[in-house]
């Protein structure tokens, strides 16, 4: 039988996985990690998808044609990962779960993780840049994604968390237990985007299917990796490079996600202006420091609107904001466009607290959940942002 979910956090049954860790020698760790061969023409890119939700999410992108991308789904439910169709199947802690999945518990998420930590990491080396991926409030998801993100960091891979927050349907107990995760998950990783489920669905056809809701938060977080990776892999009018998309998103914290999709006359502005107030965006994305912008579209988008497109998003972030912007020439559009916004480093109040924001200890489970240490007080870190976004002559 799988062992019961539990009915609260004991913290005398706590591994020593997230308590305080001095988080500096990791991130030198990182740091003397050789760069990626960014003349090689080729951007290693791999998305690990965790428990149930990520596994189904990497389904999608596989049969979505997500190409330039190896799948790596994590399981410790042998029954669910043998349906997945990722390239790479990874079983976790088979002999803390016996096979049989978590049963809702984070710990043993957790200690299935560590458990295989060899094989994650084998799975990981080499990656230029690693997406993981969950659905937060189960016990897989939860309780393996810090320790995943942890190996993609110090094996010297931008590594980028994609998450979903239960619907409120799912009861309290799983919501509080997704947001201890992603306490827990957010200095782990140097961005994480998070989609809140409940938002998907005020947004959503009210005869919306109860099974429905589930595919539509996959297909976010599917929306969340294609977003990214298609920049990097796919060849387009303008194209981004691995470095651009770096510069954005390493050890940038929080980001949000909007998607946007028009028709017709001004469909460039019409679907830009969805994507910005789009229920996924917790809030304005003018403090962000950081954008990243896809445009896909038909062959026939015009330089013109790409232009308008990212015109429009300069004009509302801060001045000194990095934006990165490309487009992908999907036929399957059909003289739709669709973008994809992805705003990072949403910056504190306090000028001190913004620049610790890049350096911080993780957080540790306690009896009250996860609580967060204290930063470490460093004076200078990070290095002067850049505009990218620069006029597009339309004719």
């Amino acid at each position: 039988m799988p062992p019961k979910p539990p009915t609260g956090f004991d913290p005398d049954r706590l591994t020593d996985l997230h308590r305080p860790k001095d988080l500096v020698p990791r991130i030198l760790r990182r740091e003397m990690q050789p760069p990626p061969d960014e003349n090689s023409g080729v951007t290693d890119i791999r998305v690990i998808g965790v428990g149930g939700a990520g596994n189904n999410a990497i389904n999608r992108m596989m049969k979505s044609g997500l190409d330039g991308v190896e799948f790596i789904a994590v399981n410790t439910d042998a029954q669910d990962l043998n349906s997945s169709t990722a390239h790479r199947k990874i079983l976790i802690g088979e002999k803390c779960t016996n096979r049989l999945g978590s049963g809702g518990d984070p710990r043993l998420g957790e200690r299935a993780a560590t458990e295989s930590t060899d094989a994650l990491a084998r799975a990981i080396e080499g990656a230029d840049m690693v997406f993981v991926t969950a659905g937060m409030g189960g016990g897989t998801g939860t309780g393996a994604t810090p320790v995943i993100a942890d190996l993609s960091l110090e094996a010297g891979a931008l590594t980028v968390g994609v998450a979903t927050v239960p619907f409120s349907f799912e009861g309290s107990r799983r919501t509080e237990i997704a947001k201890q995760g992603l306490e827990t998950f957010e200095p782990r990783v140097d961005t994480l985007i998070t989609v809140h489920n409940d938002k998907l669905l005020k947004h959503s056809d009210t005869r919306t299917a109860f099974t429905d809701a589930f595919v539509i938060a996959d297909e976010m977080l599917h929306r969340g990796v294609q977003g990214v990776a298609d920049l990097i892999t796919t060849t387009g009018l303008i194209n981004v490079d691995f470095a651009d998309v770096r510069s954005v998103m390493q050890n940038s914290g929080t980001a949000m996600m909007g998607v946007g999709q028009a028709h017709g006359e001004e469909r460039a502005m019409h679907a830009v202006g969805e994507a910005m107030d789009s229920p996924l965006l917790n809030t304005s994305i003018d403090d962000a420091s950081g954008v990243l912008l896809n445009i896909t579209a038909s062959a026939d988008v015009s330089m013109a609107e790409v232009n308008d497109a990212a015109k429009h998003v300069a004009e509302v972030v801060a001045p000194d904001a990095n934006i990165i912007f490309g487009t992908v020439v999907d036929p399957e559009m059909d003289q739709a466009i669709r973008i994809t916004l992805i705003a990072t480093g949403f910056r504190a109040s306090n000028p001190a607290i913004r620049l610790k924001q890049h350096r911080r200890t993780p957080k540790k489970l306690s009896s009250q959940g996860f609580t967060q240490e204290s930063t470490l007080d460093v004076d200078e870190i990070g290095a002067p942002t850049r505009v990218i976004a620069e006029e597009v002559d339309g004719e």
